[in-house]
């Protein structure tokens, strides 16, 4: 097939500038482990686990398999009053790794699926018990809860707003915590906790009990890597308990190791009491995104109906679609068995001092990172984006890909990396920047 302008021009790219795209294409043809090719034969490392969900690296024959045993088997079963038995085992499993109470698991599609539904299970709960007065949201200012109506609602980053500007109401948003007292700092910073205390005076302003929810990312992924100071998420879970408010974590991109443990509530040693996931749930391999509950969230919504009626109205035709599932189981059996989790722990001193070599470059505005994930922030050159945009099309032609938001890159190699393909990151990243001077 010839690529060129007419040959592409049926696909409407998301979030793409596809009459730039069509004119020089960036295709990627095949990928295995740690590389990917592009379609001129060119070999990128991929410094981004494509958009985060491919920790175990790119072609794993083991999840090939179990999803093509699976479509031979039963290639799809819808979930709306029936079942099959692969959702109930990669339920089982998730919630094994799941911090305590959570042992229920409902299936969506992508993480912004996943932020729907949990908008949806907080509503449900709350009238449940009887308090249905609870209809305000909080987010976060930089915040990104995807691209349905529900994740562009919370989101704090302008662009996502603005371009759909009838939203949900009743939606409120804190202070991000990013300062510029905190630049370059590896880990937690030390400072703003304080700003936490953003939720105490939504309270006041608003009256806590007619907050339903906060959704908080862990970190925040795509706009740029924010770390929570020290302090923060337990201060948050603190108020939220004061006021009876439920808390959220969104961990699309935290969840399945990034933080160096299955999920950033358990790094950081604060429970919410729903966590959403997607992306690394099958390693990228085939669309899924998931929401876990407490038990007293699912028990709350299921027995306030009558017997032998639908609790929950809610629910997609892909919900645990098969070989989605299949993906999913083994995925989690190639991280259990392959310690991946631990390895991403062991790696991470490592890949942060080496991201960290880049402090000293002029085009480095800042270093954020925790984990195997880091943001690296580049001086624009006047016009916001514009530079980071640009960088992105020139490392990949470079041999590296990797994920930018405006002048933000977002580093998150695969656990399966060695230190050699942490430093042909760096070093590529390093050398596209010199290009630029």
């Amino acid at each position: 097939m010839p690529f060129d302008v007419n040959s592409l021009e049926n696909h409407w790219m998301p979030f793409s500038a596809n009459r730039e795209f069509k004119a020089n294409p960036r295709l990627v043809v095949k990928s295995e482990g740690m590389y990917c090719w592009d379609y001129k034969g060119g070999k990128l490392i991929d410094g981004s686990s494509g958009l985060f969900c491919c920790p175990a690296g790119h072609g794993r024959t083991e999840i090939a398999e179990a999803v093509y045993k699976q479509m031979l088997e039963n290639d799809y079963t819808p979930h709306f009053q029936l079942g099959h038995p692969g959702s109930f085992e990669l339920a089982e499993r998730i919630s094994r790794i799941l911090p305590d109470p959570f042992n229920h698991v409902f299936f969506v599609n992508s993480g912004s699926e996943s932020v729907e539904t949990a908008m949806k299970i907080v509503m449900a709960y709350h009238r449940a018990r009887g308090q249905s007065q609870r209809l305000r949201f909080v987010s976060r200012e930089r915040a990104y809860h995807g691209v349905n109506m529900g994740g562009v609602s919370l989101a704090g980053m302008v662009k996502n707003r603005e371009s759909f500007p009838v939203t949900l109401p009743n939606i409120v948003t804190m202070r991000h915590t990013m300062t510029p007292e905190q630049a370059f700092t590896k880990g937690q910073p030390l400072t703003g906790v304080e700003m936490a205390d953003d939720l105490t005076r939504i309270c006041e302003t608003y009256g806590g009990s007619t907050i339903a929810a906060v959704f908080i990312e862990p970190i925040a992924g795509s706009t740029g890597t924010i770390v929570p100071p020290i302090g923060y998420l337990e201060r948050v879970r603190e108020i939220c308990d004061e006021h009876d408010i439920l808390l959220v974590f969104d961990e699309v991109i935290t969840g399945f190791g990034r933080t160096g443990q299955a999920f950033a509530s358990q790094t950081y040693g604060v429970t919410p009491d729903i966590i959403t996931m997607a992306k690394a749930l099958t390693n990228g391999a085939i669309p899924m995104g998931a929401v876990a509950v407490r038990d007293e969230i699912y028990e709350t919504v299921t027995n306030a109906s009558p017997d032998n009626a639908i609790e929950f109205f809610h629910g997609y035709t892909y919900s645990a679609h098969p070989a989605a599932c299949a993906a999913g189981i083994a995925t989690q059996k190639i991280y259990e068995e392959d310690g991946l989790f631990q390895r991403a722990h062991d790696m991470s001193d490592y890949f942060l001092d080496a991201v960290w070599s880049l402090k000293d470059h002029p085009l480095v505005a800042d270093l954020r990172g925790f984990g195997m994930m880091a943001g690296i922030e580049i001086n624009h050159d006047g016009v916001g984006g514009r530079r980071g945009t640009q960088l992105q099309k020139d490392m990949f032609w470079n041999g590296l890909h990797v994920k930018f938001t405006g002048d933000n890159a977002i580093l998150a190699p695969a656990f399966v990396a060695e230190r050699s393909h942490i430093d042909e990151i760096v070093d590529k990243f390093r050398k596209t920047l010199d290009q630029h001077l």
